[in-house]
């Protein structure tokens, strides 16, 4: 408990009473990061503790108690169970989580991405406009990939994002957003993209040993010129090259609804003997940035590490498998911010970033109406767990 990101908030007033709700999707997540918050507020010190502005600070659990039944006709319905009038709600909504299931007329439909986002709509509708201020995290955004229009097209996104407003919701918090641009559609409100920068680097250092990090042994990727943002942060954080490539689209055909990619361009300095760190927000199926880290080990780069926020692994994990045991790919590294299936974390290619800490670290920080900038901006963390990796303190 003296870590700066635990003792900062001893001498603010709450917004108000502290409540968590994290969705069945997110209950995994939401369950650490209230533990981290039960923690926290057991051990810390404060004077005023006892005084009215902090009523219901320390209690056994923040969650409150919630259900999301469904008729047999699958249409559903939002319950809280507890008081939430004056209470600083935080809702946790996992919409890429596919492995909760209901009934419909007896047949058993998986969840989508369209459920989960209906869920969440019928907690807000639930809490009647009682609470305080409600936060939204959600941290694989709903509809994030149909964020332009390209064609007479429907954007789906900043509709869910005007909807959520126009419901109540003061803040929307997401994690690595697909194009952060999506915020213009709601200009007068909260909206935060997260990075997990620390975390992959976390990850990685924690778990690889024998790493030269510098510019003559290291390499960040970004595998298309969408995440370019993220490898020059990462690049320039730890003070490497950056390298980039571009897709080469046959603008002549449309496959499943997009051009099909030709080649990947490679645009960069020379990648031979160097370990290549390859960014981006997500794996859907694979393809892509597997096709990249091919078309590295082709240009004779050493070993290769995947970042990624999201592992949705749509295709299942056997190209992976065929990618680790070929020698193409060394470790790939996301985080649990959405659903990962039991065999995912059980394979030796894989490494899991916790982002509990940080989302509870989040959490605790706006209840005390605090700013999270130092948060969103982990330089100086990374800085540090690198210096503790090069004098074997890790």
């Amino acid at each position: 408990m003296n870590t700066r990101e635990e003792t900062r908030n001893l001498e603010t007033i709450p917004v108000g009473p502290l409540g968590l709700i994290p969705l069945p999707s997110c209950r995994a997540l939401g369950n650490k990061v209230n533990d981290y918050l039960v923690k926290w507020r057991e051990e810390r010190e404060n004077e005023h503790k006892n005084t009215l502005s902090f009523t219901g600070y320390q209690r056994d659990t923040f969650i409150l108690e919630h259900k999301l039944p469904r008729f047999g006709s699958g249409e559903g319905k939002g319950v809280i169970y507890e008081s939430v009038r004056g209470d600083d709600l935080y809702l946790m909504v996992d919409v890429c989580n596919y492995s909760l299931t209901y009934t419909v007329a007896g047949h058993e439909n998986h969840m989508s991405p369209d459920d989960h986002y209906q869920d969440l709509k019928r907690i807000i509708a639930a809490v009647e406009g009682k609470a305080k201020r409600i936060t939204v995290i959600m941290p694989f955004l709903y509809e994030s990939r149909q964020h332009r229009r390209t064609a007479r097209e429907s954007l789906d996104c900043a509709l869910a994002l005007q909807e959520l407003i126009n419901m109540g919701v003061d803040n929307i918090i997401t994690f690595d957003a697909h194009d952060p641009r999506v915020q213009n559609a709601i200009p007068l409100h909260g909206f935060e993209t997260v990075q997990p920068a620390y975390q992959f680097i976390k990850g990685l250092l924690k778990n690889v040993k024998g790493l030269q990090i510098d510019a003559d042994h290291m390499m960040v990727i970004s595998p298309d010129e969408g995440g370019m943002s993220r490898a020059i942060y990462i690049a320039n954080v730890l003070g490497l090259d950056m390298g980039m490539f571009y897709k080469r689209r046959d603008y002549t055909r449309i496959v499943n609804g997009r051009n099909p990619i030709i080649a990947h361009e490679f645009l960069g300095t020379d990648v031979a003997g160097k370990d290549m760190i390859i960014i981006d927000d997500m794996i859907s199926s694979g393809e892509s940035v597997l096709e990249v880290a091919a078309g590295l080990k082709a240009r004779k780069a050493n070993r290769i590490f995947i970042f990624s926020t999201f592992g949705l692994f749509t295709n299942g994990l056997a190209k992976f498998d065929k990618a680790y045991s070929d020698g193409l790919v060394t470790k790939v590294l996301t985080t649990n911010l959405i659903y990962q299936t039991p065999e995912l974390l059980k394979r030796e290619w894989y490494i899991n970033c916790d982002m509990s800490k940080y989302i509870a670290y989040i959490i605790d920080t706006l209840n005390h109406d605090q700013s999270i900038s130092d948060l969103l901006i982990p330089s100086d963390r990374i800085t540090k767990i690198v210096k503790k990796y090069k004098n074997n303190e890790l």
